[in-house]
């Protein structure tokens, strides 16, 4: 019998190690957990921008050193944008070399200072608008590596959800005006940049925290870039909408929903009226 409870006092004594081994373990996941912002915008409302530059610069100057991956600078131009942040001490340095695309770059200028600043990675995350278009018209394959394309399951159907939302905000983010056999066709295009944004968070996010700037379309949990996240970084991943409030919902859309002022503009609609007229 006392053999008996020497045996019973060993396993207990090795159940009760292995589980403060695994709640150990567990404890330092958590802690080792990347935390990803995605981060939305309207592009051009200047008090949006600003909210989302205090969010971000609040926990920078905390201690905070995430990587800052944005839309607003094209994939290919990687390399370019490394070079350029290691030789720039201002904003307006980067943002004005002959490869930056056209964007409002005072609007995001005090990010990216914050990044040379703070010494922040900057990635370019964005398809290009000449890849979106060779998508447009040939497919993923025409501007995406069969890597990308097999890892994500971009040679299957979208799940129906998935495209409905697709389609829905494209029409309606092109006044109603598309075509519907149009529409179809940019689809994948708006997936690709999806899935780029996606692929290079998850890079970075084996390294340490990311921030995504990028649209409030890329940034919804129904329809963007969270969608095409592994499981584990859905987990640890914060979505941020920054709407005006002439917008309406959004509230299912992100877990954080800011709203600010409408920002005085012309309506899209109407030059885009007269684009589909040429």
């Amino acid at each position: 019998m006392a053999v008996l409870t020497r045996s019973l006092f060993a396993l207990s004594a090795v159940w009760v190690t292995t589980a403060c081994s695994m709640q150990h373990t567990a404890e330092s996941a958590m802690r080792s957990a990347p935390t990803v912002w995605l981060m939305g915008e309207v592009h051009d409302n200047p008090q949006a921008h600003q909210a989302r530059y205090e969010i971000i610069a609040d926990k920078v100057r905390q201690g905070w050193r995430p990587a800052i991956v944005m839309e607003q600078f094209d994939r290919e131009h990687q390399g370019l944008l490394r070079t350029a942040q290691d030789k720039c001490k201002t904003a307006a340095c980067i943002t004005s070399k002959p490869w930056v695309e056209k964007w409002q770059w005072e609007l995001y200028e005090p990010l990216i200072q914050l990044a040379i600043d703070y010494q922040l990675p900057l990635l370019a995350a964005n398809v290009s608008r000449e890849d979106a278009n060779r998508i447009v018209k040939g497919g993923y394959s025409a501007a995406l590596d069969p890597d990308t394309i097999a890892r994500y399951e971009l040679n299957k159907p979208l799940p129906p959800a998935l495209a409905e939302q697709h389609r829905q905000n494209i029409v309606e983010g092109h006044c109603n005006m598309l075509p519907p056999q149009v529409a179809e066709k940019m689809i994948p295009a708006q997936v690709a940049r999806d899935v780029w944004m996606a692929k290079v968070i998850e890079q970075q996010a084996e390294q340490r925290d990311v921030v995504l700037i990028a649209g409030n379309g890329h940034v919804q949990k129904d329809v963007g870039v969270v969608q095409w996240l592994p499981v584990t970084l859905q987990e640890t991943t914060t979505v941020y909408g920054f709407i005006e409030n002439s917008q309406a919902g959004g509230s299912k859309q992100f877990d954080v929903l800011a709203q600010v002022p409408a920002h005085p503009r012309e309506d899209p609609c109407e030059a885009f009226k007269a684009m589909m007229k040429k």
